[in-house]
């Protein structure tokens, strides 16, 4: 039987990491794409020629229908979501409608037209919030501390619903935090390598960040997307937390990536108010013993290793966008 994969949120970080393993793995891969006058496919160019676009959106049940009738998956794998945290706070309702809601139409979806596919829903260590214990478990209560954290709550227990209500091979990854090169530039990760390389090339002189003091369980997205998959591939479904079982500081990740560049970080960083969550999330910790036991999952790349990636690439990146400059002067 042809392996064929549906991933909702294609475009971002885990999409495109995903899409590579599957591709490795020999699926046929469809990806969702929102309608839009530019279609943001940057993460994807390398892929593209062994990609199937299929235009869809979490917001319209109509379209999702659609899609998994042209596609019919083997396997659907929900990533797409309104997924920067501060954002949710500025637009609550959308959030929901995308990240919760959303949830709800795809699998009924999935329910009536392809029941027997598997499917992944992303949680998210925000669910945790104000943590009730730590390390984190997949038995922790939640006390999300975001607009985005309680949607996700609502997008979990409503896969585990549609799992015990219609039968339906549904579980979710309660991730923690998995960054990359390919991560956005408004995440805390991303931001602070990218700020770095911007002043390792002269381009800035400041990188203004918020709580310093934050930990959390950092990974390797391309890690985690291997543990989704895992997770379609045994016997029953089920939940499982994914994470490296250690934490760090905001402040430890700035001071291991200005290391990397040959940089102070104490001569550039500027702590900013503006950038304080209105509800912070202090210290988020995975227990990943069950993903261990029974998937086979651990993370190949250390949180030193991830972080030295990030900057090279940064530094890279930006390369060429000095050369003209320094021709000039």
């Amino acid at each position: 039987m042809e392996k064929r994969a549906l991933i909702t949120g294609i475009t971002g970080q885990d999409g495109s990491y995903l899409a590579e393993l599957l591709l490795e793995q020999g699926y046929k891969v469809y990806g969702v794409v929102r309608r839009a006058s530019t279609e943001n496919c940057q993460r994807l160019e390398h892929l593209l020629p062994c990609l199937t676009l299929v235009q869809a959106d979490l917001l319209d049940q109509t379209s999702l229908i659609a899609a998994l009738e042209e596609s019919q998956p083997t396997e659907v794998y929900n990533l797409a979501a309104q997924s920067f945290v501060p954002a949710s706070w500025q637009q609550p309702i959308l959030t929901a409608e995308f990240t919760a809601v959303g949830v709800t139409r795809l699998l009924d979806a999935i329910r009536k037209v392809c029941p027997q596919a598997r499917f992944y829903q992303a949680s998210s260590s925000e669910m945790f919030g104000k943590v009730r214990e730590s390390p984190q478990t997949e038995t922790t209560p939640f006390h999300p501390r975001s607009p985005y954290g309680v949607a996700k709550v609502y997008g979990h227990y409503i896969t585990v619903n549609y799992r015990e209500s219609y039968g339906l091979f549904a579980c979710s990854g309660i991730l923690f935090n998995h960054e990359s090169p390919r991560r956005g530039v408004e995440f805390v990760s991303r931001k602070i390598t990218h700020g770095v390389a911007r002043i390792k090339h002269g381009l800035d002189e400041e990188l203004r960040l918020g709580n310093l003091e934050a930990k959390r369980d950092w990974g390797f997205a391309g890690d985690y997307v291997r543990a989704m998959w895992l997770m379609l591939q045994q016997d029953e479904p089920d939940d499982y937390v994914v994470g490296t079982g250690q934490t760090h500081s905001v402040e430890e990740f700035v001071r291991l990536a200005f290391d990397r560049a040959g940089l102070d970080w104490r001569r550039h960083v500027v702590i900013d108010p503006r950038f304080y969550r209105p509800a912070e999330v202090d210290v988020l910790l995975a227990d990943a013993s069950k993903a261990r036991r029974k998937l086979g999952w651990q993370p190949r790349m250390s949180f030193e290793q991830m972080v030295h990636m990030m900057v090279d690439a940064d530094i890279a990146a930006l390369s060429p966008a000095v050369k003209p400059r320094a021709r000039a002067a």
